[in-house]
Protein backbone atom coordinates (compact mmCIF):
# COMPACT_ATOMS: atom_id res chain seq x y z
CA UNK A 1 0.00 0.00 0.00
CA UNK A 2 1.38 3.16 -0.95
CA UNK A 3 -1.01 5.56 0.93
CA UNK A 4 -3.77 6.13 3.15
CA UNK A 5 -5.80 9.06 3.45
CA UNK A 6 -9.51 10.33 4.56
CA UNK A 7 -11.80 10.26 1.29
CA UNK A 8 -14.00 13.07 2.95
CA UNK A 9 -15.32 11.83 6.72
CA UNK A 10 -16.37 8.77 6.43
CA UNK A 11 -14.54 6.89 3.76
CA UNK A 12 -10.37 5.93 3.73
CA UNK A 13 -8.62 5.72 0.44
CA UNK A 14 -5.98 3.30 -0.40
CA UNK A 15 -3.62 3.87 -2.93
CA UNK A 16 -1.75 1.17 -4.93
CA UNK A 17 1.55 1.06 -7.40
CA UNK A 18 -0.83 -2.12 -9.59
CA UNK A 19 -3.83 -2.89 -10.53
CA UNK A 20 -3.84 -6.25 -9.11
CA UNK A 21 -2.68 -5.15 -5.41
CA UNK A 22 -5.54 -3.44 -5.59
CA UNK A 23 -8.28 -5.64 -6.76
CA UNK A 24 -6.51 -8.36 -3.96
CA UNK A 25 -7.07 -5.90 -1.06
CA UNK A 26 -10.64 -4.86 -1.80
CA UNK A 27 -11.29 -8.21 -2.08
CA UNK A 28 -9.40 -8.99 1.67
CA UNK A 29 -11.51 -5.98 3.54
CA UNK A 30 -14.45 -7.63 1.28
CA UNK A 31 -13.86 -11.17 3.31
CA UNK A 32 -13.09 -9.94 6.60
CA UNK A 33 -16.29 -7.89 6.65
CA UNK A 34 -15.29 -5.06 9.35
CA UNK A 35 -18.58 -4.71 11.46
CA UNK A 36 -18.14 -1.04 10.16
CA UNK A 37 -17.60 -2.20 6.72
CA UNK A 38 -20.39 -0.08 4.12
CA UNK A 39 -19.21 -0.11 0.87
CA UNK A 40 -15.75 -0.67 -0.74
CA UNK A 41 -15.06 1.02 -3.91
CA UNK A 42 -12.29 -0.32 -6.01
CA UNK A 43 -10.90 1.76 -9.33
CA UNK A 44 -7.78 1.13 -11.44
CA UNK A 45 -4.74 1.07 -8.44
CA UNK A 46 -7.12 2.97 -5.67
CA UNK A 47 -9.70 1.48 -3.69
CA UNK A 48 -12.24 3.68 -1.43
CA UNK A 49 -13.70 1.76 1.63
CA UNK A 50 -16.67 3.72 3.56
CA UNK A 51 -17.44 3.19 7.00
CA UNK A 52 -19.91 3.94 9.24
CA UNK A 53 -19.30 7.26 11.28
CA UNK A 54 -21.62 6.25 13.95
CA UNK A 55 -19.03 3.32 14.97
CA UNK A 56 -15.86 4.44 13.79
CA UNK A 57 -13.46 6.82 12.80
CA UNK A 58 -10.94 7.02 10.63
CA UNK A 59 -7.75 6.37 12.19
CA UNK A 60 -9.40 2.68 13.64
CA UNK A 61 -10.22 2.40 10.49
CA UNK A 62 -6.86 3.10 8.71
CA UNK A 63 -5.35 1.02 11.61
CA UNK A 64 -7.49 -2.16 11.12
CA UNK A 65 -7.05 -2.02 7.49
CA UNK A 66 -2.68 -1.67 8.05
CA UNK A 67 -2.99 -4.92 9.90
CA UNK A 68 -4.89 -6.39 7.31
CA UNK A 69 -2.95 -5.85 4.88
CA UNK A 70 0.41 -6.43 6.74
CA UNK A 71 -0.95 -9.85 7.54
CA UNK A 72 -2.85 -10.72 4.80
CA UNK A 73 -1.55 -13.16 2.21
CA UNK A 74 -0.35 -13.15 -1.55
CA UNK A 75 -3.68 -15.15 -3.06
CA UNK A 76 -5.19 -13.74 -5.58
CA UNK A 77 -8.64 -12.08 -5.57
CA UNK A 78 -11.65 -13.88 -6.31
CA UNK A 79 -13.15 -12.97 -9.84
CA UNK A 80 -15.67 -14.63 -11.95
CA UNK A 81 -15.52 -15.43 -15.51
CA UNK A 82 -18.15 -13.55 -18.52
CA UNK A 83 -18.15 -14.52 -21.86
CA UNK A 84 -20.35 -11.48 -23.67
CA UNK A 85 -21.75 -11.83 -27.50
CA UNK A 86 -21.19 -8.70 -29.52
CA UNK A 87 -22.30 -8.31 -32.89
CA UNK A 88 -19.38 -6.12 -34.53
CA UNK A 89 -22.08 -5.99 -37.44
CA UNK A 90 -23.49 -2.89 -35.30
CA UNK A 91 -21.03 -0.86 -35.21
CA UNK A 92 -20.51 2.93 -35.56
CA UNK A 93 -16.76 3.31 -35.82
CA UNK A 94 -15.02 0.30 -36.67
CA UNK A 95 -13.98 0.86 -40.18
CA UNK A 96 -12.54 4.27 -38.86
CA UNK A 97 -10.60 2.97 -35.98
CA UNK A 98 -9.56 0.25 -38.38
CA UNK A 99 -8.03 3.08 -40.31
CA UNK A 100 -6.10 4.49 -37.30
CA UNK A 101 -4.70 1.09 -36.82
CA UNK A 102 -3.94 0.50 -39.60
CA UNK A 103 -5.56 -3.11 -39.73
CA UNK A 104 -8.47 -4.99 -41.68
CA UNK A 105 -11.61 -4.89 -39.86
CA UNK A 106 -11.57 -8.25 -39.11
CA UNK A 107 -7.95 -8.38 -37.18
CA UNK A 108 -9.54 -5.64 -35.06
CA UNK A 109 -12.27 -7.83 -34.18
CA UNK A 110 -9.92 -10.59 -33.79
CA UNK A 111 -7.70 -8.89 -31.44
CA UNK A 112 -11.36 -7.78 -29.72
CA UNK A 113 -12.64 -10.94 -29.18
CA UNK A 114 -8.55 -12.72 -28.52
CA UNK A 115 -7.77 -10.89 -25.35
CA UNK A 116 -9.26 -11.60 -22.05
CA UNK A 117 -10.07 -8.03 -20.03
CA UNK A 118 -10.31 -7.58 -16.11
CA UNK A 119 -13.22 -5.14 -14.77
CA UNK A 120 -10.57 -2.71 -13.45
CA UNK A 121 -13.76 0.12 -12.68
CA UNK A 122 -17.05 0.51 -12.94
CA UNK A 123 -19.03 4.11 -13.62
CA UNK A 124 -19.88 7.09 -15.73
CA UNK A 125 -23.75 5.52 -15.47
CA UNK A 126 -24.62 2.30 -13.23
CA UNK A 127 -22.57 -0.45 -14.04
CA UNK A 128 -20.78 0.83 -16.83
CA UNK A 129 -17.41 -1.45 -17.24
CA UNK A 130 -14.19 0.00 -17.86
CA UNK A 131 -12.12 -3.19 -18.98
CA UNK A 132 -8.02 -3.59 -19.58
CA UNK A 133 -6.52 -3.52 -21.26
CA UNK A 134 -6.67 -3.40 -25.26
CA UNK A 135 -3.32 -5.17 -27.23
CA UNK A 136 -1.19 -2.85 -27.99
CA UNK A 137 -2.35 -2.74 -31.78
CA UNK A 138 -5.49 -1.24 -30.09
CA UNK A 139 -4.71 1.35 -28.54
CA UNK A 140 -4.30 5.06 -28.48
CA UNK A 141 -7.54 5.14 -30.59
CA UNK A 142 -8.74 8.68 -29.67
CA UNK A 143 -12.52 9.57 -28.14
CA UNK A 144 -14.76 10.96 -30.72
CA UNK A 145 -13.74 15.11 -31.41
CA UNK A 146 -18.03 15.10 -30.86
CA UNK A 147 -19.79 13.18 -28.61
CA UNK A 148 -22.69 11.48 -29.83
CA UNK A 149 -25.96 12.73 -27.47
CA UNK A 150 -26.91 9.10 -27.29
CA UNK A 151 -25.40 5.86 -26.94
CA UNK A 152 -27.32 3.01 -27.38
CA UNK A 153 -27.00 0.25 -24.50
CA UNK A 154 -25.14 -2.90 -25.22
CA UNK A 155 -22.65 -0.28 -27.47
CA UNK A 156 -19.37 -1.74 -27.04
CA UNK A 157 -16.63 1.00 -27.37
CA UNK A 158 -12.86 1.52 -27.06
CA UNK A 159 -10.49 4.38 -26.50
CA UNK A 160 -7.05 4.57 -25.25
CA UNK A 161 -6.67 1.29 -23.54
CA UNK A 162 -9.28 0.46 -22.36
CA UNK A 163 -12.81 -1.38 -24.02
CA UNK A 164 -16.08 -0.82 -22.07
CA UNK A 165 -19.89 -1.21 -22.42
CA UNK A 166 -22.48 0.87 -22.70
CA UNK A 167 -25.25 -0.20 -20.16
CA UNK A 168 -27.55 2.38 -20.06
CA UNK A 169 -28.51 4.49 -23.22
CA UNK A 170 -26.32 8.26 -22.57
CA UNK A 171 -23.96 10.62 -24.39
CA UNK A 172 -20.70 9.10 -25.03
CA UNK A 173 -17.57 9.64 -27.19
CA UNK A 174 -16.12 6.08 -27.15
CA UNK A 175 -15.61 4.34 -30.50
CA UNK A 176 -18.64 2.30 -31.38
CA UNK A 177 -17.37 -1.35 -32.75
CA UNK A 178 -20.23 -3.38 -31.80
CA UNK A 179 -23.06 -4.02 -29.50
CA UNK A 180 -24.07 -6.81 -27.37
CA UNK A 181 -27.97 -7.96 -26.75
CA UNK A 182 -27.32 -8.78 -22.99
CA UNK A 183 -29.20 -6.71 -20.23
CA UNK A 184 -26.50 -6.03 -18.21
CA UNK A 185 -27.99 -3.91 -15.73
CA UNK A 186 -31.71 -2.86 -14.49
CA UNK A 187 -31.67 -0.76 -11.35
CA UNK A 188 -35.24 -1.28 -10.75
CA UNK A 189 -33.92 -5.08 -9.76
CA UNK A 190 -30.57 -4.32 -8.70
CA UNK A 191 -29.23 -6.32 -11.12
CA UNK A 192 -25.59 -5.33 -11.34
CA UNK A 193 -23.92 -8.92 -12.69
CA UNK A 194 -20.49 -7.10 -13.56
CA UNK A 195 -17.82 -6.08 -10.71
CA UNK A 196 -14.18 -5.30 -9.97
CA UNK A 197 -11.86 -8.01 -10.83
CA UNK A 198 -14.30 -10.09 -13.03
CA UNK A 199 -13.09 -11.23 -16.29
CA UNK A 200 -14.88 -10.48 -19.83
CA UNK A 201 -14.54 -11.83 -23.03
CA UNK A 202 -15.90 -11.11 -26.02
CA UNK A 203 -17.88 -13.83 -28.63
CA UNK A 204 -18.67 -12.53 -32.13
CA UNK A 205 -21.79 -13.32 -32.88
CA UNK A 206 -24.56 -12.36 -36.29
CA UNK A 207 -27.62 -10.16 -36.15
CA UNK A 208 -29.42 -13.05 -36.21
CA UNK A 209 -28.32 -14.74 -32.94
CA UNK A 210 -28.15 -10.77 -31.80
CA UNK A 211 -32.04 -10.60 -32.37
CA UNK A 212 -32.17 -13.86 -30.83
CA UNK A 213 -30.11 -13.12 -27.59
CA UNK A 214 -31.64 -9.71 -26.79
CA UNK A 215 -32.77 -8.47 -23.22
CA UNK A 216 -30.96 -11.95 -21.79
CA UNK A 217 -28.97 -11.93 -18.85
CA UNK A 218 -25.46 -13.13 -17.86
Amino acid sequence: MEALVPLGDQAALASFAEESSALRFAAGVRRTGFPWLVDVVQAYTSVAVFFDLGRVGFQEVADSLRRMEENRSEEMAESRQHQIPCCYELQLDLNRVAEQVQLPTEEVIRLHTGTEYTVYAIGFCPGFPYLGYLPSELCAVPRLPRPRLQVEPGSVGLTGRQTGIYTLARPGGWNIIGRTPLELVNVADGYFPLRTGDRVCFRRIDEREFRQLVGQRL
